[in-house]
């Protein structure tokens, strides 16, 4: 690549950048060197359920991720999994990451929903157990079907049917799986006289085979949706099938790739076919409510009539058994079977967060009936008889509104069943940008709008071109309809997939992610941190909920800052609204969780995690690979960034996961530096005409190129493209090899390697934003894999000189470094400096400098809520004087001064 011309180089990543429209294939599973001869092994592991107890269902099965300490077991290691009283479970495992000497650094594991579940298992190196009946794949030229001994599953590889049947055993319970969409040329609210609608299906176009068994199966279907000869809405569809179980899971993704001005989606779904057998008073709807509320109805009624059948017949239907033998019924009912109404299509709605629906009817044409009603839907339905039926259900169902769960045609023979992750009883999305722009047509005028409103507005950049949505489904082939009490149990493993996690002590001692320890609480001083921490991470917890942060393409962000005057967050005013991963709050929520934990701390990161990998940053198109800042609507702002597709903010959620998705993404930044070629960062600033060289690329040692490294990094622990160890590497010692190492200027960047070239004269280029963005994080947990002395002086003189004084400064690189902000924030760096030092007084500094609050909290801030109820404000709330900022480093350092220097506190 060092030999090609500027012209291909450009031309390439152009390309690249318009064409990609999938993430890069999944890296290879294998050791990526020589292991060493001394692998000691490890004790069992301890594993229990995130949520306490033991789970009544699980999700099909589960899947969770182990760290280890380096040179404890070899990429081919087998596990044996027990429960608390000895039973062996079934189990597969697998490697996901590795240290640099090959030993194995986190493995996944999956079981299956089919073994007694327990409370605590132990997992240790041995022979796996077998399951009773191994889940089996078997891959034909047209189609691929998997058997978990339970089901049989018969995946298309091409056309616009995605499942082609769900059998169990002999009987057939769904069939023609398939993506539904549907859009509009005009906006709904603008109600223009004419409005032209279209609807699509999705089209396969490859479907590979991830895994397959003896536990788990993994397929994952790519397509786009189509409908004559227009293709668009790229998808990627991921099927997770395991042994034993008759539960599916179904990870959806879909690209948005239309013209927001023009393409107005106005329905998204998944859609199964369900066989109806039996009489329509044997044909069973099921709907889960809120809580433990489940309804539940027949097709055909024949409770509550005018004659009554028999008590036997009426708890029968009631009960969702097959009634008695009309013979025996009373015949004044048996005899009038044909005048009941037969209600063949139902639809329940939650069209907000705090209200759903229930409608019936009897078929298309004929007016709705309104059922019921509720505040939060769990988002599962069920649909059969007592021969079999489909549950079929959406997680984050209420979180993710507007939903609906639509059953049709059940009174014929054939009926379908669909979830729409966006109802067509709403109005269609609107992804057009939120203003005109108030003639903001020059650099000049944008620059001083952004002195007023924080917005770093653009025309043409707030386009939601290549974001992406990503939603979790279930479908469970039954063999009858369930009692109401295993419906609301399988809405809740719907709603919260039970997981199983270790314990903070054990994640913490394999050394995974840099400077973190469990919760303290062993002295008094440390009492007041951790009780701050615990609050603080309170107080965002309540707003969430108290300020309606949901919706399809909101839910998981949080706010940036309050508007203490008008007792709301500033959700309308430009880079103060949506955080979108500013100064790395994914970051402090996944430490938070770790070190904790918490069951809540966990579902928390995770929607967070689920909305910032694909709302947040762009998969197709000129910015793939890159984030949006902050702002009213999350793709809103001009400035693209890598630091906020930060591959650092997904790794926790994948490791604990081993979720292929983020795999996916992760994967796709690797090269995310390409985006110096097409977009200049700093064109506002400067009248130079854009001409980037690949040899020379305006590119910082810290903010962004902390980004990019963290990339490298999974990348490269993950065995993936060798390109991410050798930037990576070479960054880092480039970078070292500067006279002021990560603090100095005026160096640039080589695209085809990642080497920094030479400076010869000492300067001084440093930022407040420059270590926030991950960088402190990621240089803490790679300086330990790499051993090079010379990078660690370097990185840790920049540590211990961020926040020192004037005359340390200037000494040390010739420079004062200016008046920096964040000193709070940057107290883990000294921490840092302190610990690899041994320096009892940079300890002692670190703690002042984090209880001094400098841009952050001071020792003396409240998190304490303080209730505000109208006529002040819309609905009572729970009002603390908090900021996304402030908490995310203040979480971090606060964090990494107790693992670093305890003792000084």
């Amino acid at each position: 690549m060092a030999h090609l011309s500027r012209r291909t180089v450009l031309t390439s990543a152009a390309v690249a950048g318009a064409a990609a429209t999938f993430p890069f294939s999944r890296p290879a599973a294998a050791a990526p060197v020589a292991l060493p001869a001394d692998l000691r092994g490890h004790d069992p592991v301890t594993l229990r359920w995130l949520e306490g107890g033991t789970p009544p269902e699980l999700a099909a099965g589960t899947t969770w991720g182990v760290p280890w300490p380096r040179g404890s077991f070899a990429p081919g290691q087998q596990f044996s999994l027990t429960t608390g009283t000895g039973t062996a479970v079934p189990v597969q495992s697998w490697p996901t990451a590795w240290w640099p000497d090959g030993s194995v650094k986190w493995t996944a594991h999956a079981i299956s929903a089919a073994p007694d579940r327990a409370e605590r298992y132990r997992l240790t190196a041995g022979t796996p157990a077998a399951p009773a009946t191994p889940l089996t794949v078997t891959t034909g030229p047209k189609r691929i079907v998997v058997d978990t001994g339970v089901v049989t599953v018969t995946f298309a590889r091409s056309g616009d049917r995605l499942v082609e049947s769900i059998r169990r055993g002999d009987t057939v319970i769904a069939t023609d799986g398939r993506l539904i969409a549907s859009s509009q040329d005009r906006p709904s609210t603008d109600q223009a006289a004419t409005v032209k609608t279209e609807s699509f299906t999705g089209v396969v176009d490859s479907v590979k085979v991830e895994q397959s068994g003896p536990v788990r199966a993994v397929l994952k279907v790519d397509g786009k949706h189509r409908h004559g000869r227009r293709a668009w809405l790229p998808f990627s569809v991921r099927f997770y099938l395991y042994a034993g179980s008759d539960g599916i899971r179904v990870v959806h993704t879909f690209f948005y790739d239309g013209d927001e001005k023009k393409s107005f989606i106005n329905g998204l779904g998944v859609r199964f076919t369900v066989p109806m057998r039996g009489e329509p008073h044997d044909r069973h709807v099921r709907f889960a409510g809120a809580g433990d509320g489940v309804l539940a109805e027949a097709v055909r009624g024949i409770t509550g009539l005018r004659r009554d059948p028999g008590a036997a017949v009426q708890q029968a239907q009631y009960e969702g058994r097959a009634t008695p033998d009309p013979a025996t019924w009373d015949q004044r009912v048996t005899s009038r079977l044909h005048w009941i109404p037969a209600f063949g299509d139902y639809s329940l709605r939650q069209l907000t967060a705090n209200g759903f629906e229930i409608y019936k009817r009897t078929k298309t044409g004929h007016s709705w009936v309104r059922v019921d009603g509720g505040r939060r839907a769990a988002g599962l339905a069920y649909l059969g008889g007592p021969a079999g039926g489909l549950a079929f259900g959406m997680r984050d169902f209420w979180q993710l509104h507007p939903t609906e769960l639509e059953i049709s045609g059940a009174a014929s023979d054939s009926a379908r069943a669909t979830v729409w992750m966006w109802s067509p009883r709403a109005g269609a999305m609107d992804l057009r940008f939120f203003h005109d722009g108030l003639g903001q047509d020059t650099y000049p005028e944008q620059l001083d709008a952004l002195e007023i409103t924080y917005e770093d507005y653009e025309p043409g950049f707030g386009t939601p071109y290549g974001v992406a949505r990503t939603t979790e489904l279930m479908f469970w082939a039954l063999a009858s309809t369930p009692a109401s009490s295993r419906i609301a149990a399988l809405a809740d493993a719907n709603a919260t997939p039970p997981l199983l996690v270790g314990s903070p002590q054990h994640n913490s001692a394999a050394g995974v992610f840099g400077s973190w320890s469990p919760v303290d609480r062993s002295t008094p001083a440390k009492v007041v941190i951790e009780d701050r921490l615990d609050q603080m991470h309170a107080a965002h917890l309540v707003q969430t909920d108290q300020r309606n942060w949901y919706g399809f393409w909101d839910y998981g962000d949080i706010m940036h800052s309050y508007d203490g005057v008008r007792h709301v967050w500033r959700y309308d005013v430009g880079g103060y609204a949506w955080d979108n991963s500013e100064l790395s709050t994914d970051l402090w929520l996944w430490y938070h969780y770790l070190r904790t934990g918490d069951p809540k701390a966990y579902r928390y990161a995770e929607a967070m995690t689920r909305h910032t990998s694909e709302v947040d940053m762009y998969h197709l198109g000129r910015w793939r690979g890159l984030g949006t800042r902050h702002g009213v609507q999350h793709w809103g702002d001009s400035a693209k960034q890598n630091r906020i597709s930060n591959a650092g903010y997904k790794r926790f959620l994948y490791y604990l996961t081993a979720d292929e998705r983020l795999g996916d993404i992760m994967h796709s930044l690797v090269d995310s530096d390409r985006t110096l070629l097409v977009l200049n960062a700093g064109r506002k600033l400067t009248d130079q005409p854009f001409d980037p060289d690949p040899n020379a690329l305006d590119l910082g040692p810290t903010t962004n190129w902390g980004a990019l490294a963290l990339a490298w990094l999974t990348e490269w622990e993950r065995n993936g493209d060798p390109i991410a160890r050798t930037k990576l590497l070479n960054g880092l010692t480039t970078i070292a090899a500067l006279p002021n190492g990560w603090a100095q200027g005026g160096s640039t960047y080589r695209l085809a390697d990642g080497r920094f070239n030479p400076v010869t004269t000492p300067s001084v280029s440093v930022g407040s934003l420059s270590s926030v963005f991950g960088l402190i994080e990621l240089m803490a947990e790679v300086l330990p894999l790499v051993d090079d002395e010379t990078v660690r002086a370097q990185w840790v003189k920049f540590c211990r000189l961020y926040n020192g004084t004037r005359e340390e400064q200037v000494a040390e690189t010739g420079t004062y470094w200016g008046s920096l902000n964040l000193g709070q924030a940057y107290s883990r760096a000294t921490a840092y400096a302190a610990s690899q030092l041994g320096d009892p007084n940079l300890g002692r500094r670190a703690w002042q400098e984090l209880r001094t609050g400098h841009a952050g909290y001071t020792e003396a801030h409240s998190f304490a809520l303080t209730r505000i109820d109208g006529p002040a404000v819309l609905n009572p709330v729970d009002e603390a004087d908090v900021s996304a900022n402030a908490s995310a480093q203040y979480g971090l350092a606060a964090i990494q001064c107790l693992a670093l220097v305890p003792d000084q506190i």
